[in-house]
C-alpha cells in the first residue's frame, strides 16, 4: 500500500461514522479504532473494498476571488518552519519559486514538504503553527506571478 492510499483510507476513516477498521494484505496490517468501545467488525462480505478508482471524486472548490489556494495534501499537523528555533519557510508578501518548500505536515512520525505549485507570491498564510490540518484544507493563498 503507497502512503498516498493509507492517507485516502486514513481520511475516509475519519469522515466516516466506523468505529473501527481493520485491513491485511499480506505483511501489512492495519487497525484503526476511535472513541469508545470498538463495535464489532461486521463480516468481510458486508464491508465494500475499497478502490481508488472506483471511489467518488472528491469536489474541488473553487478559488477566491482574492487568489489561488495551496492545499493539505494529506491530513496532519501543519508545521511553518523546519524546527522551532528557525525562522518560517515563507511569510506573506514573500515572493517564490515552483517547487519551493512552503510548509511541512506530519502525519504518522513522517514529515512531507508541500511545495509551491508555481512561481508566485504568498498573499496570505492561513494556519498557525503546530495546526491539525485536513486533506483538501486551504493553507496558503497565493498570486502567481
Amino acid at each position: 500500500m503507497t502512503n498516498q492510499e493509507l492517507f485516502e483510507l486514513l481520511a475516509r476513516f475519519e469522515s466516516s461514522s466506523l468505529t473501527s477498521l481493520k485491513l491485511s494484505d499480506g505483511a501489512f496490517s492495519l487497525e484503526l479504532s476511535r472513541g469508545g468501545a470498538p463495535a464489532p467488525f461486521p463480516s468481510a462480505a458486508a464491508v465494500p473494498v475499497f478502490s481508488p478508482a472506483a471511489a467518488p471524486a472528491v469536489p474541488v472548490p473553487s478559488a477566491p476571488a482574492e487568489g489561488q489556494t495551496v492545499t493539505a495534501p494529506l491530513v496532519g499537523t501543519y508545521y511553518a518552519a523546519p524546527s522551532p528555533d528557525e525562522a518560517p519557510f515563507v511569510s506573506a508578501g514573500d515572493r517564490v519559486a515552483k517547487g519551493q518548500t512552503l510548509c511541512l505536515i506530519e502525519a504518522m512520525k513522517m514529515l512531507s514538504e508541500v511545495p509551491a505549485p508555481c512561481d508566485c507570491v504568498i498573499t496570505e498564510v492561513l494556519k498557525e503553527n503546530g495546526a491539525l490540518v485536513s486533506f483538501g484544507e486551504p493553507l496558503f493563498r497565493y498570486r502567481p506571478c
